[in-house]
């Protein structure tokens, strides 16, 4: 169904895991979207491919969104492609990758990347979206189960994202009135290569087993997720924080 047809979607980092599967889902239901990437082309590359093979409209472009300037040039970027001039859905999927490290030896520089990702990029999104997104807009933020299920080592990411479900909840209501939805999704153990690349495989079988449907979350999971909350169906829902978990929390 073409529920985002003639409609522009951004999404931060939509080269891989989740934000690949959020760019393709949004654009078989029709959005013209808009993704960024830091490093790698190639996977970039992919993901446009792919969507152009399925019958959509992808665009990436090159932007760390840890560098001035670039969340505002993503969001105009995606406005000049748009037939409105306008971007109707925003989705704040990026997240700094960074090695597990402990709270004693968490230094400034990680800290500051990991919030000027996860968390001022996705201020910088929404404020453009407060003053250009049309009435009616939807606003995604991803966040993540260890806002409420705690780990070692990612001090810095569980902050940035529990300061993201906050700006959920401001947004939502000051954008209310303009019938703009600010919603957050907070997928539990996704199977990515980040995943896979930061856990041992018997830390992952642990967290199956404590999953009550049985199996690592795929990204296909919570893209059909964001795409209800980007689509029509989700005009009653705002200020929510959906976790996409398989039962686990």
């Amino acid at each position: 169904m073409a529920l985002l047809k003639g409609r522009t979607a951004v999404v931060t980092g939509g080269s891989r895991g989740i934000g690949r599967g959020i760019v393709e889902r949004l654009a078989r239901d029709g959005a013209h979207v808009v993704f960024n990437y830091a490093r790698s082309a190639g996977a970039a590359e992919e993901v446009v491919r792919a969507v152009a093979e399925a019958g959509g409209s992808a665009r990436a472009v090159r932007l760390d969104l840890a560098e001035a300037g670039a969340a505002e040039e993503l969001m105009d970027t995606a406005a000049r492609e748009s037939p409105s001039g306008g971007v109707e859905v925003l989705v704040n999927n990026a997240a700094a990758a960074f090695t597990p490290t402990p709270l004693a030896e968490t230094d400034d520089e990680l800290f500051d990347r990991v919030l000027a990702v996860n968390t001022k990029a996705a201020f910088l999104t929404i404020r453009y979206a407060a003053r250009h997104m049309p009435d009616g807009g939807r606003i995604v933020n991803i966040s993540t189960l260890n806002t409420v299920r705690a780990a070692r080592g990612i001090t810095p990411y569980m902050v940035s994202k529990g300061a993201l479900e906050q700006l959920t909840a401001a947004a939502a209501m000051e954008l209310g009135a303009r019938g703009i939805t600010v919603n957050t999704v907070s997928p539990g153990a996704t199977d990515t290569d980040l995943l896979r690349g930061t856990n041992p495989p018997e830390a992952l079988d642990m967290v199956v087993g404590l999953t009550p449907l049985g199996r690592l979350g795929q990204p296909s999971d919570v893209a059909d997720v964001v795409a209800f909350l980007a689509g029509p169906d989700a005009r009653w829902i705002t200020g929510q924080n959906l976790r996409a978990t398989g039962g686990l929390g």
